[in-house]
């Protein structure tokens, strides 16, 4: 572990002067930097505690929005009554991630901002444009089981591990920043960056910019929504592919859905061409598989990874029918 200086800001116009530094890193839970710093996964010599800043652990519906404080606990959010009944899809992609030690520590913040868990990546020797821009992809000539099959790049094939972050996904979500400039809002979508030609790049956070919100619009469809995984064992595994699906229905009808795919794409994936085959007809079984293979159908598979084409249309079929039982 290399060098480095901590301090505990009091104050988000404090956390927000200190982070402007290019090797400044901020920690909120520090269930995912520590590791990092451990292994000397990342280049920063500066960290900022923000846990003590108050007034951003709030969970709160505020009219048509839900609101959830960046540094809320995951725990807190997965045992939450209201968003149980409400919005099931967010409380199981939580109760799915990680151990519940980890999630009584881990903030909804820092589960958005957490870094792969590419092995060429966590090993801290092989190539890695993600770790040292410009050193190349191991993963490209080696074992690619869990790559991505969607957002790569020639630079870097890894997945995005976050379940929450594909929950959020399945509905309109918004991402608030602040900076000493102010405040801005962006759209989930364009959160996370597409691999490119900057793989270390992960998102749009500039120096100086600090996650104080999630923002989640209320919708009808959060009542049926629900959240599959399917991993190597069922504790405390990342996905090899997971789905969200949110679901409004007239009857037997879908009239409005929204489906999200995880443990196969570079950065939370919206899976549009399956919500066109669900909307407007008649969900039953064999629709279900035929919107899971939709999700797929422009899915570009490696070596290792081809059976998560398969999987995973199975993973958003078994989603859209447990939503669509959902009361």
């Amino acid at each position: 572990m290399r060098p480095f200086t901590y301090s505990r800001a009091t104050s988000l116009d404090q956390a927000i002067s200190e982070s402007g530094h290019p090797h400044s890193a901020i920690m909120a839970g520090g269930t995912t930097l520590v590791d990092l710093m451990r292994g000397d996964l990342t280049g920063a010599d500066q960290v900022i505690d923000i846990a003590h800043i108050p007034g951003l652990a709030e969970i709160e519906v505020e009219g048509e929005t839900l609101r959830f404080g960046a540094l809320a606990r995951m725990a807190d959010v997965a045992e939450n009554t209201f968003l149980k009944h409400n919005y099931p899809a967010l409380v199981e992609s939580l109760q799915l991630a990680a151990s519940q030690q980890i999630r009584n520590a881990a903030t909804l913040g820092g589960n958005l901002l957490q870094r792969t868990r590419c092995v060429y990546f966590r090993d801290g020797v092989s190539d890695c444009n993600q770790r040292t821009p410009g050193s190349g992809c191991a993963a490209l000539d080696g074992e690619d089981r869990e790559m991505a099959l969607f957002g790569t790049s020639d630079r870097c094939i890894a997945t995005y591990p976050g379940d929450w972050g594909t929950a959020l996904a399945a509905f309109d979500t918004t991402i608030e920043i602040a900076s000493d400039s102010g405040r801005r809002v962006v759209d989930f979508a364009d959160f996370h960056t597409a691999y490119g030609e900057d793989p270390a790049r992960l998102s749009i956070l500039r120096p100086g910019e600090i996650v104080t919100a999630i923002l989640v619009k209320a919708t009808p469809s959060g009542k049926r929504s629900t959240y599959i995984k399917v991993r190597d064992r069922q504790s405390y595994a990342y996905a090899l592919t997971s789905a969200a699906v949110a679901l409004e229905t007239d009857g037997e009808t879908v009239i409005a859905a929204r489906v999200a795919l995880g443990g196969v794409a570079s950065k939370p994936w919206r899976a549009q061409a399956a919500e066109a085959v669900l909307i407007g007809r008649r969900l039953d079984e064999a629709l279900a598989i035929e919107a899971g293979h939709a999700a797929f159908t422009d899915a570009k598979p490696l070596r290792h990874n081809q059976f998560k084409i398969e999987l995973g249309a199975r993973t958003v079929a078994r989603a859209a029918l447990v939503a669509k039982g959902k009361i």
